[in-house]
């Protein structure tokens, strides 16, 4: 049984974060190893070898592990921190949104395109929304997302920029996209929750301009 008497499944793997104390998923925590050379390695894969140190996917925490110096008494041993390892974390985390991204359009199971992703919601074959963070309000008001279930997965991901998304689609910019069922949609759902929360705040969420769109 899981914590408040609630069963636990298997398939969820746990671990506790040395910056906040929280036992919380792996899928929202962020896995760094003690590298050959004595310095904290972002682990964000979670495949490289050696005893890992778990931190929450929180840029707060992140920033909070190394100023308290929270990996060296993890670790028990005297670890370096990397010039700016939580900025690159955040680029490291954007890239895997992409390739995941990318992946699964290749799997269909990602589509953009206003008018196809509106027919994808009508036909309730969309499970995720995702939209530019500096499209137009009013043009992606029009979209809804798909109602989440309580306890589900996230049905919206709105923290991406227009360049960002077009990059995993192979264009300049990208306002709309909708994700379907599947392995390849869970992994981008993931890794943009541990994007989203390890991002400064982003500050501003329009574009004060005409409204853009994308084909």
């Amino acid at each position: 049984m899981g914590r408040g008497g609630k069963a636990k499944s298997r398939d969820v793997q746990e671990r506790r974060c040395i910056a906040t104390g929280e036992v919380r998923p792996t899928s929202r925590m962020i896995r760094f190893v003690a590298g050959p050379d004595g310095s904290v390695v972002p682990d964000l894969a979670g495949r490289l070898p050696g005893r890992g140190i778990w931190v929450s996917s929180d840029r707060s925490a992140v920033e909070l592990a190394v100023k308290k110096k929270l990996f060296s008494r993890a670790a028990k041993t005297q670890l370096t921190i990397p010039e700016g390892m939580v900025d690159r974390i955040e680029t490291g985390l954007l890239r895997r949104v992409q390739d995941s991204l990318a992946l699964a359009r290749k799997a269909s199971q990602a589509i953009t395109g206003y008018e196809k992703v509106r027919g994808w919601l009508e036909l309730e074959r969309a499970r995720v929304l995702m939209q530019a963070r500096d499209g137009s309000e009013r043009g992606k008001t029009k979209l809804k997302a798909p109602i989440q279930k309580p306890g589900g997965p996230d049905t919206f991901i709105g923290h991406l920029s227009a360049e960002e998304l077009g990059l995993a689609f192979g264009r300049d910019r990208v306002i709309h996209a909708a994700l379907s069922a599947g392995g390849l949609s869970k992994r981008v759902v993931e890794e943009a929750a541990r994007l989203q929360s390890i991002r400064k705040d982003i500050g501003g969420n329009g574009s004060a301009g005409k409204e853009q769109t994308d084909a």
